[in-house]
């Protein structure tokens, strides 16, 4: 098979495992996961380079109906945006489960009438396998997809299956990235998200929603990162909450947070972690864009 490389948007709703997907795909963490929905709010390239070709995945926030205020407005527009200049496109939803929020990304994908995958996530978590059948045939009479793929993300069944099914539907080209390079965002990105993806685990309810991580330095001196990351909630409730009583709480979110960035950097990382309010930034299309929310 002669050379081929191109662009592949992973796109449904959110909580349907489009982030896992991306890891396994790519063969590494790059895209934060954690089991509440709106987990992933940019847009994040994840690349595979082997000897038949480059497929460079287009990670997207979930296409949602949930909440009016600016970041919700922002998710949906990163996530309609990246059907654009895309070769194709893999269309995930949760095995036998399908939402209204399912129909509205389905729409979106016919309007930009690109060949599309359907890929049946979180197989592993069905235990009566001979249901899996009729949903997918109901789901394939939905669209005229080019194929309808069980897959688990979470177990690696029938990823490489998907791989290659994506690569032999890609144009013949040269590489678009060099093979070396697995993503197009820098390490201060993914810092934040690191950050970010334990205050999601370890706290409750809506909180995670009102946290934002910004990188305010990050240096590296004497074989280590140094890095001072602010954590931005909307009110002083927040604050008090994500510190805990006597600062435990942040100082364990912390250090698992400076544990997961030694292990995805390769080398030892000293993090500081200040919480400030910023009241309202969610709401905010000015405080989203001054916080690194731009398509």
């Amino acid at each position: 098979m002669s050379y081929r490389s191109g662009y592949a948007v992973l796109i449904g709703r959110p909580n349907v495992g489009k982030s896992t997907l991306l890891n396994r795909l790519v063969g590494q963490k790059l895209a934060i996961t954690s089991h509440k929905p709106q987990t992933t709010r940019h847009r994040i390239l994840g690349i595979r380079s082997q000897d038949e070709g480059q497929i460079v995945f287009v990670d997207t926030p979930g296409i949602h109906d949930r909440g009016e205020k600016a970041m919700n407005f922002y998710l949906n527009r990163t996530a309609h945006t990246a059907l654009q200049d895309v070769d194709i496109v893999i269309f995930v939803v949760q095995a036998l489960a399908w939402t209204e929020e399912d129909e509205r990304v389905l729409s979106a994908i016919g309007q930009a009438g690109i060949p599309t995958i359907a890929v049946v996530n979180k197989v592993d978590l069905v235990p009566q396998k001979e249901n899996l059948l009729p949903f997918m045939e109901t789901l394939a009479q939905r669209h005229p997809f080019v194929e309808v793929m069980p897959v688990s993300a979470r177990d690696g069944d029938n990823a490489e299956t998907l791989l290659q099914s994506v690569l032999e539907r890609l144009p013949e080209g040269e590489p678009i990235y060099p093979d070396d390079q697995i993503s197009d965002r820098s390490e201060r990105f993914f810092a934040a998200e690191l950050l970010r993806e334990q205050l999601i685990r370890r706290y409750h309810q809506e909180l995670p929603y009102a946290v934002t991580v910004e990188i305010e330095r990050f240096e590296e001196e004497g074989g280590r990162y140094n890095i001072g990351a602010v954590i931005w909630v909307e009110r002083e409730s927040q604050r008090v909450i994500l510190l805990g009583k006597g600062g435990l709480a942040m100082k364990e979110t912390a250090t698992a947070a400076r544990m997961a960035m030694n292990d995805f950097f390769q080398t030892r990382v000293h993090l500081e972690v200040w919480i400030k309010v910023k009241k309202s930034w969610s709401s905010d299309q000015a405080s989203l864009v001054k916080l690194g929310y731009t398509d």
